[in-house]
């Protein structure tokens, strides 16, 4: 159905609305100049009061006929349907407007009064014309949308696909040891990294912040395996803040870099703070002599770009590292 839709947007329908009351003003100039008897106010209010008359009969009927019309039919009917919509719309307008009129004598009534009818099916057919226009106008516009719409998916699924975890080798590593030890914990690494694979494979470019510090929480229970439970977290965030949505893996790839860059053999402490404007990932690790934007930090930066979420910040104060996610509002 949408090859015939019109989806046309509350902006859209005030430009048209705009658009059609410029293009009465400009015929009532015609008439004011084409007859003397005509040269007055209400020739001009008559022609803008029809032509945003057929722009609401256009609203009105192209709404029935998306939403309650074209789903019941069959589809090779629809493009008719459409366009005899269309056709009303300009009739019905330009009729309403003149009833309107005719309750009063102004010289315009009396003037198009032995015609009137005819100039409403005359209007009609053109509003039919400009249906056509319009429908392939509105599809055009929707449909370079829905191109760019793809081409950035496909750029943040690639963006995605770098981050396939490598830590996930180390994982299984850790975990063929853990089996001979501890079958239990081995069971318990399974089923982790079991949640987090599922978790990562969704199709979903975006998440909620909440559900994302469940999946770094996930992380850590896999890389302690490694570390022996000495990557500690800690995060606050009140209940409004956890919808907010985040890149998946922003807060993991975060996390991830600072137990690859700030851990020094003893236990690592993780904070991660969030309100609507930023999201703070500190931790009290090996400090950097230069911050540098590796793959994992420039390809974050990328998607929150591409997402229209905000930007990737730093900084190093009181010993500690940080990087911050401004929210963009």
């Amino acid at each position: 159905m949408d090859s015939v839709k019109l989806k046309i947007s509350i902006v859209d329908w005030l430009y048209i609305i705009l658009i059609g009351a410029c293009f009465g003003f400009l015929i009532s100039l015609f008439l004011y100049f084409m007859n003397e008897d005509l040269q007055n106010i209400s020739t001009i209010f008559f022609s803008i009061l029809s032509a945003v008359s057929i722009s609401f009969f256009a609203f009105i009927l192209i709404t029935i006929s998306n939403d309650y019309i074209l789903p019941r039919v069959n589809e090779k009917f629809w493009y008719l349907i459409s366009f005899i919509f269309s056709f009303f719309s300009g009739f019905l307008g330009f009729s309403f407007s003149y009833y309107i009129f005719s309750l009063s004598e102004y010289n315009i009534i009396n003037f198009i009064k032995p015609f009137w009818f005819y100039i409403s099916i005359t209007i009609g057919f053109l509003t039919f014309l400009v249906g056509m226009i319009l429908h392939q106008f509105i599809s055009m516009k929707y449909r370079n949308e829905s191109i760019t719409s793809e081409v950035l998916e496909t750029k943040i699924k690639a963006l995605e696909g770098e981050l396939n975890p490598h830590f996930l080798f180390n994982a299984l590593n850790s975990l063929s040891e853990l089996i001979y030890i501890d079958q239990k914990k081995a069971e318990k690494a399974a089923l982790d990294i079991s949640t987090f694979l599922r978790n990562a494979i969704t199709k979903d470019s975006l998440i909620s912040l909440e559900t994302e510090i469940k999946m770094v929480e996930t992380y850590l229970d896999i890389e302690n395996i490694r570390f022996d439970n000495n990557i500690k977290m800690t995060s606050s965030f009140d209940e409004d803040t956890g919808y907010i949505h985040v890149p998946k893996f922003s807060i993991q790839l975060l996390v991830e870099n600072a137990i690859k860059h700030g851990y020094k053999s003893e236990a690592l402490n993780i904070d991660i703070k969030a309100d609507s404007n930023s999201i703070v990932v500190t931790n009290d690790g090996v400090l950097p002599e230069e911050v540098k934007f590796g793959t994992g930090l420039s390809n974050l930066q990328k998607r929150l770009h591409l997402l229209n979420i905000g930007k990737l910040e730093y900084k190093i104060e009181n010993e500690k590292m940080s990087f911050i996610i401004k929210i963009k509002r």
